[in-house]
């Protein structure tokens, strides 16, 4: 179960004597407590925005004015409350602030978020099966970040990969098929990664035939509506095994 702890600081209390809070991040860390988080800016520096009569009301300052503010957030993977709520008591700022322990809305977010990247990567094999460039571009993010080791093929930005991908098709005749050998993901919230090996056949322009199994590591972005690939990385089983055999 995953909780947003809140953590409230006092602009009264008198914060000299806490104790650091590195090593209760470095602990929970290595326990896979605690998953991410973030310290926030003062106060002073937030902006409170309301929508009234579809007039946006911008006011400079926090949504209210009290000693207590939120200072920063951490999220925690527990099993139990009661595991959530000794984590945060052991946070350095509960000695002269407070703890804000919130259980996560349930939902299926992971499974759903692992769903939705298995049918992206589906639909990524169908593209290239039909050598559509425009459904290939279309699972990618717009800053994309992909690299191919055996082709050197390396694109920073949606324009660059499009370009790249145009070049692979250029280079086969006829279709080419992608075979998922295997494939395994890790979902976050709004990031996942995924490791899979990827066969590829197909026919090269010189008649040679192209037949190889690849290892892909690749990074997700949830952009909002829809999961995106923000990062690929792409290397070829052959070249290790060559590398392999020539160190030995």
């Amino acid at each position: 179960m995953k909780y947003m702890l809140l953590v409230c600081g006092d602009d009264t209390a008198d914060g000299s004597g806490m104790a650091p809070v590195e090593p209760w991040v470095e602990e929970l860390g290595d326990r896979n407590v605690r998953l991410h988080g973030h310290r926030l800016a003062q106060p002073a520096e937030a902006v409170t925005v309301r929508v009234r009569g579809g007039e946006v009301l911008r006011t400079d300052g926090p949504f209210a004015e009290t000693k207590d503010y939120v200072a920063g957030f951490d999220i925690l993977e527990c099993d139990t409350l009661e595991e959530a709520v000794e984590a945060a008591a052991k946070h350095p700022v509960a000695t002269i602030g407070a703890m804000e322990v919130r259980p996560f809305w349930p939902m299926d977010g992971e499974e759903e978020g692992e769903a939705e990247i298995r049918a992206l990567d589906a639909e990524l094999t169908d593209a290239v099966r039909e050598g559509d460039v425009d459904r290939i571009v279309a699972c990618y993010a717009p800053d994309v970040e992909a690299f191919h080791f055996t082709t050197g093929l390396e694109a920073h930005g949606i324009d660059a990969f499009r370009k790249a991908m145009e070049g692979v098709f250029a280079s086969v005749t006829g279709p080419v098929t992608r075979e998922v050998l295997e494939f395994r993901v890790r979902v976050d919230e709004s990031i996942a990664f995924g490791n899979a090996l990827v066969r590829l056949r197909g026919t090269l322009a010189d008649g040679e035939p192209l037949d190889d199994v690849l290892r892909v590591t690749t990074g997700y972005r949830n952009a909002g509506l829809r999961w995106q690939i923000v990062h690929e990385h792409v290397s070829s089983t052959k070249t290790t095994s060559t590398t392999t055999e020539e160190r030995s």
